[in-house]
């Protein structure tokens, strides 16, 4: 273990933490996983799991003092999809919760030095009037200010932005951060409330028999680009490989409507089902990634087809429905 990297990922229960426990291991690293839950779909890769909560300062210094890090990757947050974020129900939660785990990171990483860190924020951070279209052009990673985020979930990624740069500022620390916009992909959240549109997508069509019936929320005109958890994770380690300190977009520019992402789900069983448009949380009206400035300085961009990764996706969420339907 002593010529080993070693890297702590922190958020290694969620979705693509687990994914970025698995490729870390693949490259060769040891690995520390922390989260305040277990991974729900599969066992972990990391090498130590710790399952406690990040909001504790004692717990982040404990995890971060044992172990000389190499690198450190901070994207444990309180989440969800639009049901959760843009409800108005758990704002103060998504404020306080996020906000002390990266206070409380971001003091642990300055006081063991750790070699860089990651922090994983989101598109969300990005101004509700430049996402009032449809047809978005794409989000420039200048376009961050004058700020005015459409949730309390874009205001603290903002805010734990600016607060890692100044830990960078202040303290010489390596730090790097990428805007996600919307990942997905297998064992990841599929029900419950808390999943994201491609997943919630695969469910109700998975769950629902030929010439049945699915709800979505909002018109279904909104539109998204939604990027593959393996594609994102590619992005992650090339940026975590630069000298690139400032914030960049790890996103598609495959625009879709929420019915189009509805329609192709149903195409990977041939299955016609009618949409039944309810009211609901829908978050902004349009948006994209512009990934000129990652082309610029990491010469790569994200190009999977979506289709590709929402077959993969279907795929494994048909396999859960089946699963649970089973043991009903």
């Amino acid at each position: 273990m002593s010529t080993q990297k070693k890297a702590l990922v922190c958020g290694a229960g969620g979705f693509i933490g687990g994914h970025l426990v698995e490729r870390l291991k693949r490259e060769g690293y040891w690995v520390r996983g922390v989260d305040i839950k277990m991974p729900e779909f599969r066992k972990t890769a990391a090498d130590d799991f710790t399952q406690g909560d990040l909001r504790d300062p004692v717990l982040c210094d404990k995890i971060t003092s044992d172990v000389k890090f190499d690198e450190l990757y901070q994207l444990a947050a309180d989440m969800g999809g639009a049901g959760y974020v843009f409800s108005g129900d758990h704002d103060a939660a998504i404020m306080h919760n996020s906000a002390m785990v990266n206070l409380n990171m971001a003091e642990a990483a300055r006081k063991t030095a750790i070699g860089k860190l990651f922090y994983s924020s989101s598109a969300c951070i990005y101004p509700e009037r430049l996402q009032l279209d449809t047809d978005n052009h794409g989000l420039k990673e200048s376009d961050a200010y004058p700020a005015g985020p459409d949730s309390e979930y874009g205001w603290e990624k903002l805010f734990s932005e600016r607060l890692y740069g100044s830990y960078a500022r202040n303290y010489g620390m390596e730090v790097h951060v990428a805007r996600f916009h919307n990942i997905f992909g297998p064992y990841g959240t599929w029900e419950g409330g808390r999943e994201k549109a491609p997943a919630a997508m695969c469910r109700k069509v998975a769950e629902t028999p030929e010439g049945g019936t699915i709800e979505m929320w909002g018109d279904g005109e909104q539109t998204r680009t939604f990027l593959y958890v393996d594609e994102c994770l590619e992005g992650v380690r090339r940026l975590m490989n630069s000298d690139v300190s400032d914030p960049v977009n790890i996103g598609s520019d495959e625009l879709i409507s929420i019915n189009d992402l509805a329609k192709m789900a149903m195409s990977f069983d041939s299955k016609n089902i009618t949409i039944k448009h309810i009211p609901g949380p829908i978050g902004v009206r349009g948006r994209s990634s512009d990934n000129t400035y990652i082309q610029q300085r990491l010469g790569w961009r994200p190009t999977s087809k979506l289709v590709d990764g929402m077959r993969e996706t279907y795929k494994w969420i048909a396999e859960q429905v089946a699963q649970k339907k089973a043991g009903a």
